[in-house]
């Protein structure tokens, strides 16, 4: 956890042992947590039934020009209508909430409109829906050994490839997948 004691702008990884299958293998990227509670988006599940393009024609969207091959992923499981771009802090609006240093979230249409018309953030990543937890809650869970923290970082969330996110992720804190336990340990 962070000097604070929360996670914001960390990830979140599924231990093998998530006894929830909506989270199996998830890279969750921390967009609040306080006292209050928290949010997260998973960043590594792909919505294959709608594409970018299908996505602006849903909501009117006009583009001028080829429309960017933008994934969509399952942000989780709550509010799974709600779309979220999680961007880079280089394009910011009043309704955008800044997280960290480097990283912003924004919520509104203007965003998308920006992305399909090549004015928006340098990198992003679009997400319908997201994963929240009532206060104490997280830290519950991470007592019980279902999730491995490690700070967030740009290449890992905008730039690997989707299906190498919980893997590279595992790596980059030092841990074969093929020997980690789900049991916690007890002195």
């Amino acid at each position: 956890m962070t000097s604070e004691g929360f996670l914001e702008d960390q990830f979140l990884l599924a231990m093998p042992s998530m006894g929830d299958s909506r989270f199996e293998r998830t890279v969750i990227y921390m967009c609040s947590h306080s006292s209050d509670g928290a949010m997260g988006l998973v960043v590594n599940k792909p919505m294959d039934w709608i594409t970018f393009a299908e996505l602006l024609d849903q909501l009117s969207i006009a583009v001028d020009g080829e429309v960017p091959d933008l994934p969509i992923h399952a942000g989780g499981p709550v509010e799974t209508g709600r779309g979220f771009v999680l961007h880079t802090a280089d394009f910011l609006q009043d309704s955008t909430l800044e997280i960290g240093r480097s990283r912003a979230l924004t919520a509104t249409v203007d965003i998308l409109k920006a992305i399909a018309g090549g004015t928006g953030p340098r990198h992003s990543l679009l997400a319908l829906g997201y994963a929240s937890w009532a206060p104490g809650q997280l830290e519950s869970e991470i007592q019980q050994n279902a999730w491995l923290t490690l700070p967030a970082d740009d290449d890992l969330l905008f730039r690997t490839n989707l299906d190498a996110k919980y893997t590279g992720a595992l790596g980059r804190l030092g841990v074969d997948l093929s020997v980690l336990s789900g049991e916690a340990g007890h002195a």
